[in-house]
């Protein structure tokens, strides 16, 4: 009889089945803690606090804010804020652009936006000292230069897009709320295909480890922030003397808010979608970059939290797909009896799987994919979690070097 062109594969033998097995325990007594974490996370959702919604201003909140944005050569950039900000109405006392020598014309936008309104101004920051990074140097600046008679500071980035009352809504928010500090997430501007599939993956690093937007966090070390709107009493701001604290972070929006609620101070992070829009970066290489420098948040975070987050982020996030495509590919070689450790980590890790497209889902809302080349790539994104987990790898054990085109020793 002819023999066949290729020897047909056999089913594992004892001692295979013997390692499979124990290895499916192993990644069981990895992931199922980790779950167990992540649900009573999720569980939280239905109680946070809804999003943040575009409001007209009161007369009690009359000039009570100071915006303050830092600045290093963003004339591609800023244009969309310096609208934004010109149409938000007279809780704004002024906005301060402190700028850090820019060599592309941003002083000079800005300059142009003054002359429409006056609340506009622009500063050069003093030479960056020893152990600041520049974007808390430049806040700190601001802050300093900032009106006292402004009963709020709100830090915001270039690259923001803020609605029409954006800051009245937030204000509002806070005074209701009773927060002394409370930033916002915004809704994410997507428009390249790279992007369209890392991004989302990235940013659910970030939904995994941490409480929903718009839940009360009790424990300071687990707070979060985000620095692209963050809006906090200038009473407070001034009893931890502006952003001493964060001097040498590059998270600093985060290592700062931990150590206001550290204090005893009421600090909240909420859904701002509606009413804050940002383009971060252009494209999925600037992404994997610049982003990925500071998710891990290594800079406000004790070294084990950071060993437990990479942890969790490894069961949860970066391990499931690996993992049943591991599955098919051993089913598929080789016939096998049924082995009830697989058998359990292949249900936990299609529910894994299930979690994370349902988290899709939910945070769709959060990115804006009308102009986006590709934009359907971002329902396919969790086949980058392995690649965003590996980032937060590689960010967590490396000091930036580098950072929005400064050179840091």
């Amino acid at each position: 009889m002819p023999h066949a062109p290729y020897p047909m594969p056999h089913a594992l033998g004892d001692d295979a089945l013997i390692l499979v097995s124990n290895l499916s325990l192993l990644l069981l007594l990895l992931q199922i803690p980790a779950t167990a974490i992540l649900l009573s996370r999720l569980f939280k959702g239905p109680t946070r606090h809804p999003p943040i919604q575009p409001q007209q201003p009161t007369p009690d909140i009359l000039g009570s804010v100071s915006v303050v944005v830092p600045t290093l050569n963003e004339a591609l950039r800023i244009s969309p804020l310096l609208t934004g900000l010109s149409k938000q109405s007279y809780e704004v006392r002024e906005a301060i652009v402190v700028d850090s020598r820019s060599q592309d014309g941003t002083p000079e936008l800005v300059k142009a936006a003054q002359q429409q309104d006056p609340r506009f101004r622009v500063f050069t920051d003093d030479p960056l000292p020893l152990g600041w990074v520049g974007r808390p140097w430049a806040l700190h600046n601001g802050f300093l230069q900032s009106s006292p008679e402004s009963e709020w500071f709100l830090g915001m980035d270039a690259d923001t897009v803020p609605h029409p009352g954006l800051v009245a809504g937030l204000v509002q928010t806070a005074k209701a709320q009773g927060y002394d500090l409370v930033s916002l997430s915004p809704q994410f501007i997507l428009k390249y295909p790279g992007e369209c599939l890392l991004q989302p993956a990235l940013l659910m690093t970030l939904l995994y480890r941490f409480d929903p937007a718009g839940v009360n966090t009790e424990q300071p070390e687990r707070v979060m922030a985000n620095g692209q709107c963050f809006l906090c009493r200038r009473s407070v701001l001034a009893a931890v003397d502006g952003y001493t604290s964060a001097s040498g972070s590059f998270c600093d929006d985060v290592t700062l808010a931990r150590y206001i609620a550290a204090q005893g101070f009421k600090v909240g992070f909420l859904d701002g979608a509606k009413v804050l829009k940002v383009r971060m970066y252009e494209g999925a290489i600037e992404t994997w970059k610049e982003w990925g420098r500071s998710l891990d948040l290594k800079d406000a975070s004790p070294r084990a939290q950071i060993w437990g987050d990479l942890w969790l982020l490894s069961a949860v996030q970066g391990l499931p797909l690996i993992i049943l495509l591991s599955y098919g590919l051993l089913a598929l070689l080789f016939p096998q009896p049924s082995l009830l450790p697989l058998n359990l980590l292949l249900g936990l890790n299609i529910f894994l799987l299930v979690i994370r497209f349902a988290m899709l889902l939910a945070i769709a809302p959060s990115y804006d994919r009308t102009t986006a080349k590709a934009g359907w790539l971002f329902w396919l994104s969790p086949l980058a979690d392995p690649l965003a987990v590996l980032r937060i790898f590689l960010s967590a054990f490396r000091t930036p070097k580098e950072w929005r085109g400064r050179k840091y020793s």
